[in-house]
């Protein structure tokens, strides 16, 4: 049973692997730029998430049932990013305040737009979309306000502006609205929003295989702090967090959709981040290469097993 659902759940983050090794290949064979990688980077982040959020609650009338069950993935979402920042808080108190900033980030932030929405996609169905995206509508919360106070080290750095109006949070509030009131968008505005939502997959995992062609793994290898954050980031996190979810009964697609979201690699806004706030960007895609790399073992084990469970 279990090896039935590693094997599915395993092909499915293989087809992700294989959009990523496109990326490295372009990347090496100088197909693909830096400036290429960040405007791509900038369609996905402005045009693409929101386009996948709206388009997932536009394929399913109002329910309160599933209005319930999209509080309580908020509720776990909010849980999760705690219990993370709980961890890292104990585990890195590095005197290296440039270090210690890129290390607690990329291990409280998965990449749970870019690497999750398409594999809760492929596994739920358009669900695991909704209640992916409440969770990375948290995600947006806890990224521009403890992200950006983690990284730059200030709370002066913290804006209404930026926590309320990134394209992560704007997208689930017109798709809530949207759901909420049942209006359903005329096909000539739908089938646009639905071919750039369809963008969702290939880009983000291109985009991955790009940066990792560019990072030099051989560091990561090298650094004990990477491997923690890394070995927090993949399982640690995933674990406590799913069990205590467990415990208290969350069951079902809820429970997977976390796993899927929890159990995913350091986030890609670990470097962004990183370099507008001048912290050490080499480790930022250390973090993010070595993690990745691995999460193809073990988020298959973690989703695998919860799948089992749920």
């Amino acid at each position: 049973m279990l090896i039935d659902y590693f094997m599915t759940v395993g092909g499915q983050v293989l087809v992700l692997f294989i959009l990523i090794a496109v990326g490295y290949i372009c990347g090496k064979i100088g197909f693909m730029s830096q400036g290429t990688a960040k405007h791509i980077t900038d369609i996905v982040l402005y045009f693409v998430t929101p386009c996948v959020i709206i388009n997932a609650y536009q394929q399913v009338d109002f329910d309160p049932n599933i209005l319930l069950n999209l509080g309580i993935t908020s509720l776990c979402a909010i849980g999760v990013h705690l219990i993370s920042i709980l961890i890292v808080i104990i585990a890195f108190r590095s005197k290296d305040v440039s270090k210690k900033s890129v290390l607690r980030f990329g291990t409280v932030f998965s990449n749970c737009g870019f690497m999750s929405l398409p594999l809760q996609q492929a596994i739920i169905g358009q669900e695991g979309v909704l209640y992916g995206a409440a969770f990375l509508g948290v995600f947006n919360i806890f990224l521009w306000s403890y992200g950006v106070v983690c990284m730059s080290g200030s709370k002066e750095n913290l804006s209404k502006r930026t926590l309320l109006l990134n394209p992560g949070i704007l997208g689930v509030i017109i798709a809530l609205v949207l759901f909420l009131f049942s209006i359903k968008l005329p096909v000539v505005i739908l089938q646009p929003i639905e071919y750039l939502a369809g963008l969702n997959t290939p880009l983000p995992m291109i985009i991955i295989g790009y940066y990792l062609s560019n990072s030099k793994i051989s560091n990561g290898l090298k650094d004990k702090y990477a491997w923690l954050s890394t070995i927090l980031r993949l399982v640690v996190i995933p674990v406590v967090c799913l069990l205590i979810m467990y415990l208290v009964g969350i069951r079902e697609d809820i429970l997977i959709t976390v796993a899927i979201a929890v159990s995913a690699p350091v986030a890609a806004a670990t470097t962004m981040f990183a370099t507008k706030f001048e912290k050490d960007t080499e480790l930022s895609v250390n973090l993010v290469s070595l993690s990745t790399i691995f999460s193809m073992v073990t988020m298959s084990c973690i989703v695998a097993i919860t799948q089992m469970i749920a």
